[in-house]
């Protein structure tokens, strides 16, 4: 299995680290005592088990149990079939200041609220630490999704998650999805609703499909969401977006915002983690105005 142990300087940056190794599907657990380490390698190997990545911080709120790191990372060296890695975090005693400043919050080796010495000190305590690492990141100049973006280059090259996106389908007369992060109104194609042989069905039927398809506005419609999001899907996930919805409504949710979700997933399901949702296709139609 692969361990990566993830340390540093308090203030560095190691809660968005381990959020990359979150979004890459590693079994992650935050500020575990090292002494603990050897024990939970026993367990992640047992038959039956199935963590084969994980990724654990272990930094100086471990109190005195944090001393005995180096001595747990050589005895886990020894195991079998474990390969580790260890990924130090650092930044320039100006910007941790600051963003300790920013927070408010206490560092955990500052003595009566002078946090500049207690950075001073935790930099000479991890040295040996840095000197072993197998990788050093200094976040001084990095916002939380570069962060994340140069841990996922760093540590797990090949393995980075594609965006998640859902293209969700619902109708405006039940409400919007407050989930949604980019929204679309289909109302202006054509109704199947009006057609009597298509009202019972949904989008998910090739009749009802095939009836919106032949919209004569929905072909440049398509064209032209589907350029707009060529153009912004990449741009979110280069931001650091790993989960964005797109919403399209129809007046019921049922025939043209589901035909036009699924002809969505279909296009970027290769590129991207795409799910799609029809959260309003299974209501009961409702009857036809005479």
């Amino acid at each position: 299995m692969e361990l990566t142990i993830i340390t540093g300087l308090s203030g560095a940056g190691k809660s968005g680290a381990i959020g990359a190794f979150e979004d890459a599907d590693f079994f992650c657990i935050d500020n575990l005592p090292p002494r603990l380490l050897p024990s939970l390698v026993d367990l992640f190997t047992l038959e039956g088990t199935r963590v084969e990545r994980a990724a654990l911080v272990c930094d100086v709120r471990g109190g005195v149990w944090f001393d005995e790191l180096l001595r747990e990372m050589d005895r886990i060296a020894q195991m079998p079939d474990i390969g580790l890695r260890l990924l130090f975090l650092e930044a320039s005693d100006d910007v941790l200041l600051a963003r300790f400043r920013e927070t408010r919050r206490r560092h955990p080796l500052a003595e009566g609220g002078e946090v500049l010495r207690g950075i001073e000190k935790e930099r000479a305590q991890l040295q040996e630490l840095r000197d072993r690492a197998d990788v050093v990141i200094d976040t001084s100049s990095m916002n939380t999704w570069q962060l994340r973006d140069a841990v996922a280059q760093e540590m797990a090259p090949g393995d980075r998650p594609r965006m998640q996106v859902t293209f969700a389908s619902f109708g405006f007369k039940h409400g919007v999805p407050r989930e949604a992060d980019l929204m679309f109104d289909v109302r202006f194609l054509r109704n199947p609703h009006y057609v009597a042989e298509l009202t019972a069905l949904t989008g998910l039927d090739p009749s009802v499909a095939g009836y919106v398809a032949d919209d004569p506005g929905y072909g440049e419609f398509m064209d032209r969401l589907y350029a707009l999001l060529d153009h912004v899907l990449p741009l979110y996930e280069a931001e650091g977006k790993r989960h964005l919805v797109v919403a399209i409504g129809c007046t019921g949710g049922r025939h043209r915002s589901v035909t036009v979700a699924e002809a969505l997933a279909a296009r970027y399901r290769d590129d991207l983690d795409v799910t799609v949702t029809h959260r309003d296709a299974d209501r009961p139609a409702e009857a036809r105005a005479q």
